[in-house]
């Protein structure tokens, strides 16, 4: 019998490579392609528009934005613009967004017709036609557009032979943009969102090799670089202030058996001045017999490790946070998913194989009124997507739980009822 997987979200007619969910409108933003192969197939950025029906989430296509003859391989959003890395360059594009109220709705007229053709064979006929015009002048098309205009491109990524710009992010307070690639650069712009432009302010050599994922601190003082040279490396500006070493008191672990693959800032639930970063390590090279791969946590102000546990022989190859810091979420090379709690680096979610191939990108629904409004009755909602060109919705319902006083009431009342048991069964027990 075959692995059961999550219904489809949404199917693209490309593979999608890249998914964020926009905080303020809740539109899913996910894009992919065929790169400038003349295969026939499209490379475009898509916004879909996230409805939740009952306990079902369902999605349409709101826009397509078509990106010619390059793949969206890596996006983030910083308030209503999108830096999308395609090939060796970061695209700027800003996007908007309108109702507008448009005619009846098409087909009206022949509905019309055919409420005509039933008036003329009797009263009740008539009334249905009376009915019938007033539903069709009442059916308007309001419905939302949207526009993405290209304002800017830099060249992110140097790489003679294959320039491929990796990983991109904003910083929290979106005043700077940060991009690495192939060529073991990291470059950081500034961003000017009044008259959008970038000013390059940092570049420097990071890693011997691909830079594999970056992430700044909430408070952009830090940023942590991850590479395919084994290091995972910390920084203030572009001055190293350490290196992290995951396996430090693990003896069994081998020197360059694994490596980093994944990076990512987490809040800290009710403590708003503290953080956490979470890694994901993976072998460096496959055995026969799969090794474990890890998920680490560290303090996000000394970086010292605080928790390292296996997370499964599947290869890693997506990480997520949400936005509260309580679920981390993880994607694999095989398709599986997975979400855990990020206190205790536990497993809650789990679904093997839910994607034919490879998981590309993982994004939680926001904890914004909007997002909140499209979670329901789900404590962690979260979207991915595969090269398969699927996007699918994982959720983790509610967990029930139950006021002090009340356990402490049910407490009491056993201790009681323990008491009056032992004193009818020995008396003078008491």
């Amino acid at each position: 019998m075959g692995k059961w997987r999550m219904p489809d979200l949404y199917r693209a007619p490309f593979p999608l490579y890249t998914i964020k969910v926009d905080p303020k409108t809740g539109w899913v933003i996910t894009a992919g392609g065929g790169g400038a192969s003349k295969t026939g197939i499209k490379n475009a950025v898509h916004f879909l528009g996230l409805e939740l029906v009952g306990d079902q989430h369902c999605a349409t296509l709101v826009h397509s934005h078509d990106t010619d003859t390059r793949a969206t391989m890596n996006l983030a959003i910083g308030g209503d613009v999108i830096a999308a890395g395609q090939d060796g360059r970061c695209s700027l594009m800003r996007f908007r967004q309108r109702q507008t109220r448009g005619k009846a709705a098409a087909g009206g007229g022949s509905e019309q017709g055919a409420a005509r053709r039933r008036a003329g064979k009797g009263g009740k006929g008539s009334e249905g036609a009376a009915a019938a015009r007033s539903n069709v002048s009442e059916m308007k098309d309001n419905t939302t557009q949207i526009s993405v205009d290209t304002f800017g491109e830099v060249q992110s990524d140097l790489n003679p032979q294959d320039p491929l710009q990796k990983c991109v992010r904003f910083s929290p307070d979106l005043s700077l943009l940060l991009t690495g690639g192939t060529d073991g650069h990291i470059r950081v712009w500034e961003l000017f969102h009044q008259y959008p432009s970038l000013k390059e302010k940092l570049d420097f050599k990071a890693h011997e090799g691909e830079i594999e994922d970056l992430d700044i601190s909430p408070n952009n003082k830090h940023l942590v670089t991850v590479g395919r040279d084994f290091a995972c490396s910390i920084w203030s500006g572009n001055q190293l202030a350490m290196n992290l070493c995951w396996h430090e008191k693990m003896p069994q672990i081998a020197a360059k058996s694994y490596r980093y693959m994944a990076c990512r800032f987490g809040k800290v639930e009710d403590q708003k001045d503290n953080m956490r970063l979470y890694t994901v390590q993976i072998p460096h090279k496959r055995d026969r017999k799969p090794p474990q791969c890890y998920l680490s946590k560290w303090d996000g102000q000394n970086f010292l490790p605080m928790l390292t546990n296996p997370c499964g022989t599947e290869v890693i190859s997506t990480l997520a946070v949400s936005d509260s810091g309580t679920f981390l979420g993880l994607g694999t090379v095989t398709g599986s998913v997975a979400i855990y709690i990020a206190f205790s680096l536990q497993k809650l979610y789990y679904v093997q194989e839910s994607h034919g191939i490879v998981v590309t990108d993982l994004a939680f629904l926001p904890d914004t009124p909007k997002g909140q409004s499209l979670k329901g009755n789900n404590e962690a909602a979260m979207l991915s997507v595969a090269v398969d060109c699927r996007c699918q919705m994982h959720t983790v319902r509610n967990r029930r739980s139950f006021p002090i006083w009340l356990v402490l009431f049910f407490c009491g009342l056993m201790v009681v009822g323990a008491v009056l048991l032992l004193q009818h069964l020995f008396p003078g027990f008491i």
